[in-house]
């Protein structure tokens, strides 16, 4: 075993990765077929992808090469060495609709379809018609505290502060790259006796619930960050290296705080990273290289980091983008806002190789298209995708509807991309 590895008894973790600007996932996948090609070579137009470039894979329960984007490179021999999976289509959908349904005004929609900022939260707390004060991974927090107790956070983002790490009784550790640093100018010769004078006031009895009430919350902050910061000055170094990007530094991050998963008593955690720039309205082409060819490299990396740890089948990535983009392209090498679209899940417990849920019928106008733009319908909602993750997490089926408002409008509850 590697001098990293320790026991995964009982252990879990959940990795998201949102791609902030809307993902157009049009292009993370493409058919290969001759056929198939070369009508998304006609209608994608400037935004095709030369047929040659991209990487074959074959989803095993279709027998039909498809082709990753050029800068998937890791995402290839995951997905061929069984540890990767796609998940077509997935949106925030209240309930099973249909094309008719969406133009003839009979659809139920989520509130501000299309908005990045409507769609960004709603892709975070599940709930689509109204607003939250919770997101989902928070929400699966309170439901497994009780059995898997633990002083320490169970979520971590490492991508400032969102709604998705949000719960009513379980409280996140939210920070931007280091959450073993959460407050700025305490340093210098005179940083301790300024951080014990901030300390002393954070006791001081105001006799008002709401000043008490930040003051516990900022101290049990600081409790936390000091108590990350002595785990991970044991942690041991990797053999892996991680890729110098923005992505690669937060999973680098993430990777550390699981190896010291025992010094912090923890046995599940949930952690948030991003990448943003996906709002690729112009020049969509080269801004979609450079930031798949940060992803691959940066997941690539951390799920080697997962092997090397020992917890290879403990944990499990996956991706969330506000929205897919248009199948049509826009007047300036871009495109618009959509709706459904594909998203990538890694680990060893993972069925990979394979591709789940219903690939949209890529032609403008057809049964999945919205608008006549190419903006797919959702076949698989964001709610099912979520509660599969939650399920393998440890929330019991009985308690998934109570994390994900939609959920009891569709038939399979739970999707089939775990082993």
């Amino acid at each position: 075993m590697n001098q990293l590895a320790q026991t995964t008894s009982e252990y879990k973790a959940l990795v998201c990765v949102f791609m902030f600007g809307g993902n157009d996932s049009n292009n993370l996948i493409v058919p290969l077929p001759a056929p198939e090609y070369a009508s998304y070579q006609q209608t994608r137009a400037v935004l095709a992808l030369p047929q040659a470039n991209l990487l074959p894979v074959t989803p095993s329960s279709l027998g039909v090469q498809y082709g990753f984007h050029p800068k998937m490179t890791d995402l290839q021999t995951l997905f061929n060495g069984g540890h990767a999976a796609l998940l077509a289509n997935v949106g925030t959908l209240v309930r099973p609709t249909t094309r008719d349904d969406f133009r003839n005004g009979q659809a139920v929609v989520p509130r501000n379809l299309f908005s990045h900022e409507d769609q960004q939260d709603q892709m975070q707390t599940a709930t689509l018609r109204s607003g939250s004060n919770t997101g989902w991974a928070g929400r699966t927090a309170d439901k497994i505290q009780a059995a898997f107790q633990s002083s320490f956070p169970t979520v971590i983002s490492l991508a400032g502060t969102n709604i998705f790490c949000e719960g009513v009784s379980s409280s996140p550790i939210q920070a931007s790259g280091d959450p073993t640093q959460l407050l700025k100018g305490f340093g210098g010769s005179d940083g301790s006796a300024r951080l014990n004078a901030f300390n002393n006031l954070l006791t001081f009895d105001t006799g008002l619930s709401l000043i008490q009430s930040a003051s516990q919350i900022t101290t049990n902050a600081l409790k936390n960050a000091q108590t990350l910061a002595d785990a991970l000055a044991q942690a041991p170094n990797f053999t892996t290296v991680f890729p110098k990007s923005g992505l690669g530094s937060q999973l680098q991050q993430v990777a550390k705080i699981i190896a010291v998963r025992s010094a912090l008593n923890i046995q599940r955690q949930i952690f948030f990273v991003s990448i943003g720039g996906f709002d690729t309205h112009s020049a969509q082409l080269p801004t979609q290289d450079a930031l798949y060819g940060q992803m691959s490299p940066a997941l690539g990396a951390f799920y080697a980091a997962t092997q090397e740890l020992g917890v290879g089948n403990a944990v499990t990535t996956f991706t969330l983008s506000d929205f897919s983009r248009t199948y049509k392209p826009d007047s300036n090498s871009g495109s618009d806002h959509a709706w459904g679209g594909h998203h990538l899940i890694l680990g060893g417990a993972v069925k990979g190789g394979d591709f789940y849920g219903k690939l949209p019928t890529l032609a403008l106008g057809g049964p999945d298209d919205a608008t006549g733009e190419g903006r797919w319908i959702p076949t698989t909602s964001l709610d099912q995708y979520g509660a599969t993750l939650a399920n393998w997490f440890g929330v019991q089926t009985a308690d998934l509807p109570s994390i994900f408002p939609n959920l009891s409008n569709f038939t399979n509850q739970t999707l089939g991309f775990f082993s």
